[in-house]
């Protein structure tokens, strides 16, 4: 039989925190824009009658 071959784990320790905190800024960012643009289109809805 053929030897098992040894393979090192590499462990990368990553703070979930800081990679949470830039996701939920990006979704603020994009919920925001979202939200402006709905109210642009709306605005211009309304100027429109």
């Amino acid at each position: 039989m053929g030897k098992p071959e040894l393979r090192q784990k590499s462990v990368m320790k990553v703070k979930e925190s800081d990679t949470l905190k830039g996701t939920f800024t990006s979704v603020l960012f994009l919920g925001g824009f979202l939200v402006l643009t709905w109210i642009g289109v709306f605005i211009l809805f309304l100027n429109r009658f």
